[in-house]
């Protein structure tokens, strides 16, 4: 049998795909590795494990993974007890089905919760900024909002640089292996809004300042989200346009006069 490849997170879990695929148990295979995966740096940046296998020459394949098939036995034969009448269930009696299901959400969004407070407990003890975090999850809208308690000089970083980072670590957390995509937005002492009113006032300054000179003034590098606050506040602004220029992470809103 010639050699077949197979890439998973670890080498593990490489060699579990290659008993599924074969049909056979993990002494039985031959395999060499090619790749050993690697896990990154939270999560980021990770590697793949890459083994070739097949299933070893002097085996024979006898599938382990198979449906058990019934087998007919006989029975002694067994009086049986009269049958209770089971109860009918009142009218107005809850299902069972829906609470179970209900008990299964709680627990998943939970389980969601605690992975991500002590996944930012972590990074940010590592970084030296301890803080308490507090996360709420909207299953119904699909977002989850993250506060931060702490020294929040260090945790916004200059611009909300270190503030954007973490958020991102954290929506790659929040949305690992997820079918449906997690909004994630991660604040400390509402620096969020706080910021976005900064830039509104600046963008109603400078949108002053271009009506004057008529000349073009262009910003200082921003990240996506506060080009966004720019553009939204002026794009009602008949006498100012404006528009982005240049490559992240220099990328920068342009406010010019409308001719």
């Amino acid at each position: 049998m010639e050699y077949k490849e197979f890439t998973a997170k670890n080498v593990d879990d490489a060699i579990t795909d290659a008993t599924i695929e074969f049909g056979v148990t993990s002494d039985k295979l031959d395999y060499e590795v090619v790749t050993e995966g690697s896990a990154g740096l939270f999560g980021i940046f990770s590697k793949q494990a890459v083994i070739r296998a097949r299933v070893r020459e002097e085996v024979k394949e006898e599938p382990v993974f198979t449906e058990e098939k019934s087998v007919v036995k006989e029975k002694p034969v067994v009086k049986e007890k009269p049958a209770v009448k089971e109860k009918a269930p009142e009218k107005n009696e809850p299902a069972e089905k829906p609470v179970q299901k209900s008990r299964a959400k709680n627990t998943d969004s939970e389980v969601l919760k605690e992975n991500l407070q002590k996944f930012l407990t972590e990074v940010l003890d590592k970084m030296e900024m301890p803080a308490k975090v507090s996360v709420s999850i909207d299953d119904k809208e699909r977002s989850i909002d993250i506060d931060l308690e702490g020294e929040t000089g260090d945790i916004i970083g200059k611009r909300g640089q270190t503030l954007d980072a973490l958020q991102y670590l954290a929506s790659i957390v929040a949305n690992r292996e997820k079918e449906e995509y997690y909004r994630l937005k991660l604040d400390t002492k509402n620096y969020r809004e706080r910021r976005a009113k900064t830039l509104e006032n600046l963008a109603k300054n400078v949108a002053a300042k271009v009506k004057k000179t008529k000349k073009k003034i262009v910003l200082e590098p921003m990240n996506p989200y506060e080009r966004r606050i720019i553009h939204a506040y002026l794009q009602s602004d008949k006498q100012v346009a404006t528009k982005s220029e240049g490559e992240e992470p220099n990328r920068r809103v342009v406010v010019y006069y409308k001719r």
